[in-house]
This record gives structure tokens, C-alpha cells and sequence, in this order.
């Protein structure tokens, strides 16, 4: 079966390169980045899944006033596996991609219209260039190529295999696989496994199994405003918050100070971000000042400690400046690993090994995927794919080689009953 399925997926490479064309001509941003969301590329894609053949479709529309048609629309499509007619002890296997970009930013950047996907030869081979292609449409056609493959050659795969492609990744997910676990939570079974195609490295090399615990914080210091001349009559916001912002950096970093070789950097990192605009003018004492602070933590430390050190240090500011410090969470996230001998890891592993010719390592990461929700409801799950690491950079590229190799290694996940 193999040599059948991967010769159709040689042989689909016009298929690829129509697919990513009509997804990249229909840009869906997040409302969050000023868009209007998925919806317009998410109908193209369940319309044209359908017509290729793949006909078991669901769509779970997650309620967004901000966004067109007021949805952010979740797509599931389902191949059948032979485990359908009897065990199904192995669960699905879900290959998770998503449908949001980010915005092209600066448009003097780009060489061409980011939103008019174009072929080119390049240095490391032929590519497709458009904002999206990569991050994260080289997924999505991958994991599309890999279930035709089985589809249009009337085979089935070892077991079911479920392809998701989710809204709003790129702003947090609460309107994606978030709002879907928590809303539809039956779809997933704990015997489960997932790959998460939005992340690697040039060789394929890289399987990430954990992620850093994830703290978005913004901290808002209300002090008196007053004169630059009488700083006695107010009470600085200003200086307070830096010196918040200063002592969470240090102390943070020395209370959490473990090391795992797993991530790269291999420590906690407690970094303040965007500073919001205060006074106007030099001569004012402000009364009210907004930072915030991006905060990735080793997984052994759990996010309450954090908070609880954060309290700590917030409560001592206060005090000696005599403000207010009250803050909020944008956004956390955390999650147990996968083991690195979980049936998907090895399985994983050895169908990288067996299209690349090489010898995958497990890692960590400090970014967030969707990963992190399937983690933490006891499902297995890993991050791969084999990536030139040019996301949300102007000109983004997908080598047609990497489309074309990772739809072969999705391919033998779909062939393993494990």
C-alpha cells in the first residue's frame, strides 16, 4: 500500500500548488488584527474538500460578533478507518492545521502581492510564495495531500483519521480549538493522537513534545498625577510600574531558575513587552501607567507559584510608592508533555526517518500551539513539520519538496494502527 499511496502523492503536486493558490487568495485574519476572520476560506475549503471527494464534513461555527457573518468557523472532515468495523481501541488520528494568517505587514517588503500565491525557483528549491503558504497552509495541504491519497484510490486508512482545520490560532484560540473542547468536548476520546503540523526546523529534525507554560500579563499602576516640578503633591505611576517591570524580570527569574536541555533557551524567561502611552507631554507626573509582560516558564513550575511571587512583589511596589497595581491575564496556557515513547512519537519518528533520512530529536518550545489543549485533556499529541521558519516574515515560502515529503510522513501516521 505504501508504494501506492506514496506515488499518488508525487503525482499530486498540481494539486498542492491549486490548493494553496485559492487559500492564500482569501486572507483570513482574525478580527483581533483588523480582519474579518476565516469564514470566506473556510466555505472555499469544505466546498472544495468536498468536490476532491472527501465528504464527511462538520462545521462547528464559534459565535464572533466582530467577524464576517458574525462566526469563526471550525472544519472537521473525517476518513473512515478500517477500525470502524471493529477495534476501535486505537482511537482517531487527528492532524490539526489552521486557517487564520497574520496580516502581510509592511507591504514595501514584499516582492509580490502576498495575497496572490506565486511559484519560484530558489536557492533550496522550487517554493510557493504568498503570506499564509507556510504557517500554516503547508499543514493543510500536507495532511489534505495524505487523506486523498487513501480517497481517490478507494483505500482506507489503519484508522480514522480527522482533519481539523481550526480558527483563530494565530490570536489565542478562543474561538478555535479552545471554544471547540470546551463546547464540543465529546469529539475527542482519550485513546486519541494528534499531530500538529506548525513547527520545525529545515530538516525535519525536530519533534516538539512540551511546551513552556505560557503567562501573558497587564499590569496597571494608578498613581496621582501632578506636576513634573512637585513630585511630593503625586504619586508616580510611572516609575512604580518600572520598577514593577524591573523587579519582576530579576526576582522572577532567580525564584524560577531550573534549567531543562529540552527548550531552547533552556530557563524561564520573564520579559516586559508593550508599554502603553501615559502623559502626552514631559512636564506631567503621570497618574496612571499600563505595561506588560511576556512571561514562558518551565513546565515543572506550575503558573499559581508564579502568580503567587507575582502578588508578592506587586503588593511590596504598591506600597512604597503609594499606588494602585491591579493586572490581568491576556492569556496562559499549560500542559503536560508527551512521552517520548508514546505510540505517536515513535510512530512519528519512524515515518520521519523513513521519508527524510533522518533521526528525529524530541524538544521543547516557548511558543504556544494547539497542542497544549489536546494535552491537557490525556491526549497525546506532537508538533512537526519539516519548515524553512520564514512564518510572518515578509515573502513567507513553502518548499513544494516540504509539501510533498510531509504529505508522505502524515501518510504513514494514516497507515499505522498506532
Amino acid at each position: 500500500m505504501k508504494d501506492k499511496i506514496f506515488s499518488w502523492i508525487d503525482n499530486a503536486l498540481p494539486l498542492a500548488i491549486e490548493l494553496q493558490t485559492e487559500l492564500t487568495k482569501r486572507p483570513a485574519i482574525s478580527p483581533d488584527s483588523g480582519g474579518e476572520g476565516e469564514l470566506e476560506k473556510c466555505v472555499f475549503l469544505e466546498g472544495w474538500l468536498r468536490a476532491q471527494g472527501i465528504t464527511r464534513l462538520e462545521r462547528y461555527d464559534a459565535p464572533d460578533e466582530r467577524a464576517k457573518g458574525g462566526i469563526r468557523p471550525n472544519l472537521i472532515a473525517t476518513i473512515p478507518g478500517d477500525e470502524e468495523e471493529g477495534d476501535k481501541a486505537a482511537g482517531s488520528l487527528w492532524i490539526m492545521s489552521h486557517t487564520d494568517v497574520v496580516p502581510p505587514g509592511e507591504l514595501s517588503l514584499w516582492k509580490t502581492d502576498p495575497w496572490t500565491a506565486v511559484e519560484v525557483d530558489g536557492g533550496s528549491g522550487r517554493r510557493i510564495v504568498g503570506r499564509g503558504v507556510e504557517d500554516n497552509q503547508q499543514g493543510l495541504t500536507s495532511s489534505v495531500l495524505a487523506a486523498l491519497a487513501f480517497v481517490k484510490q478507494g483505500l482506507r486508512p489503519a484508522r480514522t483519521v480527522k482533519l481539523y482545520f481550526a480558527a483563530d490560532e494565530e490570536t489565542g484560540s478562543t474561538y478555535g480549538i479552545g471554544w471547540l473542547m470546551k463546547n464540543h468536548g465529546s469529539l475527542f476520546q482519550k485513546n486519541d493522537t494528534a499531530l500538529v503540523p506548525d513547527g520545525g526546523d529545515p530538516k525535519g529534525e525536530s519533534i516538539e513534545i512540551a511546551e513552556k507554560n505560557l503567562l501573558w500579563v497587564r499590569f496597571v499602576t494608578r498613581g496621582v498625577q501632578t506636576h513634573g516640578s512637585r513630585p511630593d503633591l503625586g504619586a508616580n505611576a510611572h516609575l512604580a510600574g518600572a520598577d514593577l517591570a524591573v523587579r519582576l524580570h530579576y526576582e522572577l527569574s532567580k525564584k524560577f531558575a531550573g534549567r531543562d536541555p529540552l527548550f531552547e533557551p533552556d530557563y524561564s524567561t520573564f520579559q516586559p513587552t508593550k508599554k502603553e502611552a501615559n502623559v502626552p507631554n514631559i512636564n506631567t507626573i503621570p497618574g496612571e501607567d499600563v505595561f506588560c509582560m511576556d512571561m514562558r516558564i518551565l513546565p515543572h513550575y506550575p503558573i499559581k507559584s508564579v502568580l503567587d511571587e507575582i502578588n508578592r512583589i506587586r503588593g511590596e511596589v504598591a506600597a512604597r510608592y503609594k499606588v494602585t497595581i491591579e493586572y490581568n491575564l491576556a492569556q496562559t496556557s499549560e500542559s503536560p508533555a508527551t512521552p517520548e515513547e508514546s505510540p505517536v512519537v515513535k510512530s512519528l519518528s519512524a515515518a520521519i526517518g523513513e521519508v527524510y533520512g533522518v533521526k528525529p530529536r524530541p524538544v521543547g518550545i516557548g511558543g504556544g500551539t494547539v497542542a497544549a489543549y489536546l494535552r491537557r485533556a490525556g491526549i497525546d499529541s506532537a508538533v512537526w513539520a519539516k519548515l524553512n521558519d520564514c512564518a510572518h516574515q515578509p515573502n513567507e515560502y513553502a518548499l513544494l519538496e516540504n509539501i510533498i515529503g510531509d504529505a508522505k510522513v502524515m501518510a504513514m501516521l494514516m497507515m499505522s494502527r498506532h
